[in-house]
């Protein structure tokens, strides 16, 4: 029987890498009719459907069977959402927003935010330290990038309670077996941040502020603006997708620098690594573990037939540890150097906050290791949630 993988089991979940080994090897692109993805193991196959442009986010609903068609926008706002999201987009409609966002979402706007995200990250860790024990997810991870991406959309300090239990509703979305009270959650999530986000933004077109919210508004390219629609989706975005791969490769790495005190003592002795350290956490345990893509155009790749409204599961975490790519994959290496890994996916689709995520990380981890060299991981041993595509643990209690 060929090989393939249980999405639900305990132990797949703990550790799915002797799985993606078995994968790569002798099934690296199967169909699988439970969720009816043709999961892809593999990092050449990966890459490739990734920049393919027959291949894509948004698809039309006529070519999808009855079942599968999503609700239309205007009668939800989670659907609304995506319908005005750069995320599910394709050309020309991708590229027209990309642009107009990327006028302001500048490497220059991060870059101005380092001292910000060093602010907040002395804060948290100052209150930590006041416990001395604490789950460091829920006390350090989590709360960090929630408060630099409200920093840098201009939210009120007084309202930034609200994004992180948004934001954890409407990603639960994305797993393989989200459950009915979980997609309840999530429509009633897009409906309260899409209000608020909303109102906020015709405050701010009103009375400009120094924030991304202000110019998203104001952004103007050759007579073309954002919909109000589509700032609200951007907005979103980057607190969605921000904040779960943050808080993960928080979670995840740190647990794989304490699995590897070779590494932790290699980075304390030379702090410089920092940079090569934040890029081989991502893809060691990779906090985004499978990517979806809609086929468009019928093709045929490697001997198989590929039909209008199929999708792809590319398996991010199988890739990343492809011997083909990286040698010893299942060696941490914080000089690691090259590293191409996909955690932040490629072509048109790369992540809109990649600059801003490797600044916290950086920032966090080099923070962290400098103040607390001797840290101490209480949990034995740490559990992984049990859940598939979003990849992090369930608690990181630690000893300051």
């Amino acid at each position: 029987m060929s090989v393939q993988f249980d999405a639900h089991d305990a132990a797949f979940l703990q550790d799915p890498y002797p799985t993606y080994d078995r994968l790569r090897l002798e099934n690296p692109i199967f169909f699988d009719a439970e969720s009816g993805l043709w999961f892809c193991s593999r990092y050449e196959d990966v890459d490739f459907f990734l920049r393919d442009r027959r291949l894509g986010q948004a698809i039309d609903p006529s070519l999808l069977p009855e079942d599968k068609t999503p609700v239309p926008a205007e009668q939800s706002s989670f659907a609304r959402l995506g319908a005005n999201s750069m995320f599910d987009m394709e050309p020309p409609d991708h590229t027209r927003l990309k642009k107009l966002v990327h006028k302001v979402f500048t490497p220059r706007r991060v870059n101005r935010l380092r001292d910000s995200i060093q602010a907040i990250t002395d804060d948290l860790l100052n209150q930590a330290q006041e416990e001395g024990r604490v789950d460091l997810l829920d006390s350090f991870a989590a709360p960090l990038p929630v408060q630099v991406i409200a920093e840098l959309l201009g939210v009120p300090q007084s309202d930034r309670y609200r994004l992180r239990p948004w934001s954890q509703a409407i990603v639960a979305m994305y797993e393989l077996d989200h459950t009915a009270a979980e997609e309840e959650q999530a429509l009633q999530a897009a409906d309260d941040f899409s209000n608020y986000l909303r109102d906020l933004a015709r405050r701010r077109s009103q009375h400009p502020r120094d924030d991304l919210i202000s110019d998203l508004a104001l952004v103007e390219e050759a007579g073309d603006q954002l919909s109000e629609d589509e700032l609200i989706a951007t907005c979103v975005l980057l607190l969605n997708a921000g904040h779960e791969a943050t808080v993960n490769v928080i979670g995840n790495g740190l647990l794989a620098l304490n699995n590897h005190r070779d590494q932790w003592q290699r980075l304390l002795d030379d702090p410089a690594l920092i940079d090569t350290a934040v890029e081989e956490m991502m893809r060691y345990d990779t906090p985004l573990q499978l990517f979806r893509r809609w086929v468009l155009e019928a093709f045929e790749y490697k001997g198989l037939s590929f039909l209008p409204g199929m999708q792809l599961g590319l398996m991010f975490g199988a890739a990343n540890r492809d011997p083909a790519v990286f040698p010893e994959p299942h060696r941490f290496d914080i000089g690691r150097d090259p590293n191409p890994h996909l955690t932040f996916g490629a072509g048109i689709h790369y992540c809109l906050g990649a600059p801003l995520a490797r600044l916290e990380l950086q920032i966090a981890f080099a923070t962290l290791l400098r103040r607390f060299p001797h840290l101490e991981l209480l949990d034995s041993p740490p559990v992984f949630r049990p859940k598939y595509v979003i990849r992090g643990l369930e608690s990181l209690t630690v000893q300051l």
